[in-house]
């Protein structure tokens, strides 16, 4: 049964912050957002009212057919919040004098929602008000700006209510992100990122720009075409600096055919100033996309890391998440790319999929552990409002995973019993228990593309249907991201707005 939730605001507008708040305590939330809008004047006047009269400051009357009610007057320097449970009032705040600037108010605000959420259920958040994709980039910053780990450990206590273990695992992984970009010149550099939209069929749980190629298959020619077209500009953008990192994502890359990834390759080949790259990814992901002559062309045309991802290996979970190969393809797939020589594989694996327990966890590491990959990617399960375990979750209903905590425990011990460091990290919304998608690497196997997009300290370009360029303008603590557009038939036939695009943004901006 959903937990109506319904938030009203007046003055400013902490939706996006409160949404994933709030729904970290409260999973599965239905929210009516009401956005009142009136001259701030007016606002102080009706605060100023009640306050004088002695009464209650009633912003709005809670509907009690609601499970809760949020009523939040946001000015620019001062706030009063409400919280009501059915009707009854549970929690309030007010601050006046409050520090106008908008990142330590929204702090603030969300501060008091915590407090009486974590009261009103008895839970802590182990990322206490984080609610964003980059946890461990305000603490690589902080590092970066001299900090001691202690100064860090009461910041982020005080300022963001991190629990300890999540504080020491960020100090660990923003210390090691900060190693390894030491070691080069990211600012003077750029990576590319290349979408393949094609996947063997669409997992439940998946929400990312992928076509499935018994319906669109007939498309991927056209698509490579486009394609082409903005690969050749890409190679074209920044002439003066050095290309770091190439990273083909999807999607799956290897669902496109022998000779058309061998057409892909040669683009990559053709138009891209590969002679100093650092790092050459192209995700393998779906077992059931890898033959042995797709693994030799990875390996001939120079791509030193790739991704096999098995997500379980439980064929059971492989089933209900519509995965449509066998945990056996897994191993096949794992052995033929090591047979074809590739010595940095990594592989994901999802805790919290339908319907598994710790135990089932326990054992897909266990199965992991006979392959040995270079990198293991551990993701939380986050339930995407496009995906299928969402849209059709009466079909999954009394399936839901159990002990989403302990399955983390248990692959954070493992990869430390294995050699693993971890080494990037970052979350997302609707993330089961609030947790985080780590990953870890054998030394010196960091995925470097990884660490680059996450921390956000270098200008990624992007090709592809759905691909997203994101240009970072260094001492301005900016960033402009330029999209394409998501629909594959938008893409072939928009191609070259999407090149237009880029090149008016590089026009009008020095980098």
């Amino acid at each position: 049964m959903s937990i109506l939730v319904e938030l009203n605001l007046f003055g400013r507008d902490y939706e996006q912050e409160m949404r994933p708040l709030i729904r970290a305590f409260l999973p599965g939330a239905d929210f009516e957002v009401n956005h009142y809008e009136a001259e701030e004047e007016a606002m102080r006047d009706i605060v100023s009212k009640a306050e004088k009269d002695g009464g209650e400051l009633l912003l709005l009357a809670p509907n009690p057919a609601n499970d809760y009610s949020f009523c939040m007057l946001l000015l620019e320097d001062r706030f009063r919040i409400r919280i009501y449970k059915r009707g009854e009032l549970i929690g309030r705040a007010d601050a006046d004098r409050v520090d106008p600037d908008r990142k330590a108010f929204r702090n603030r605000v969300a501060r008091e929602v915590y407090q009486v959420l974590a009261k009103e259920t008895g839970r802590q958040l182990p990322w206490g008000i984080l609610t964003g994709v980059r946890p461990t980039k305000l603490v690589y910053e902080a590092i970066t700006d001299g900090w001691s780990e202690d100064a860090i450990r009461s910041h982020m206590q005080e300022e963001y209510c991190c629990s300890d273990q999540k504080i020491e695992t960020s100090i660990t992984i923003a210390k090691r992100e900060h190693e390894i970009l030491s070691g080069m010149d990211y600012q003077n550099g750029y990576s590319i990122y290349i979408g393949i939209p094609f996947c063997p069929t669409t997992c439940a749980y998946c929400s990312f720009t992928s076509y499935p190629l018994s319906r669109f298959g007939k498309l991927a020619d056209d698509y490579l075409d486009a394609l082409e077209k903005e690969i050749q500009f890409l190679g074209t953008c920044r002439p003066k600096q050095r290309l770091s990192t190439v990273y083909i994502g999807g999607g799956t890359p290897t669902a496109l055919n022998e000779a058309q990834l061998e057409r892909l390759l040669q683009m990559v080949q053709k138009y891209l100033p590969m002679d100093e790259v650092l790092e050459y990814t192209v995700e393998a992901g779906r077992p059931d996309s890898v033959t042995e002559g797709k693994m030799r062309l990875l390996k001939e045309y120079g791509v030193s890391r790739i991704s096999i991802n098995p997500q379980s290996m439980r064929q059971r979970t492989l089933d209900l998440i519509g995965r449509r190969h066998t945990a056996e393809q897994i191993v096949e797939a794992f052995r033929l790319a090591r047979a074809c020589g590739h010595t940095n594989i990594n592989m994901d694996i999802i805790i919290g999929l339908t319907g598994e327990n710790p135990d089932d966890v326990s054992y897909t590491l266990s199965e992991i552990e006979k392959l040995d990959p270079e990198n293991l990617t551990v993701h939380t399960l986050a339930l995407k409002r496009a995906a299928r375990l969402t849209t059709e979750r009466e079909n999954y209903e009394g399936m839901e995973a159990t002990g989403v905590t302990e399955m983390l425990a248990r692959t954070i011990a493992y990869a430390g019993a294995h050699g693993y460091k971890p080494y990037y990290l970052y979350r997302q919304k609707n993330m089961a228990e609030n947790l985080e998608n780590v990953g870890y690497a054998r030394p010196g196997k960091e995925g470097i593309y990884n660490i680059l997009i996450m921390e956000e300290k270098q200008t990624i370009l992007a090709a592809g249907a759905g691909a997203m360029s994101k240009f970072v303008f260094y001492g301005e603590d900016r960033i402009e991201r330029v999209e394409n557009v998501k629909s594959l038939t938008d893409y072939i036939s928009r191609v070259d707005e999407m090149i237009e695009r880029k090149r008016e943004f590089l026009a009008n901006n020095k980098l």
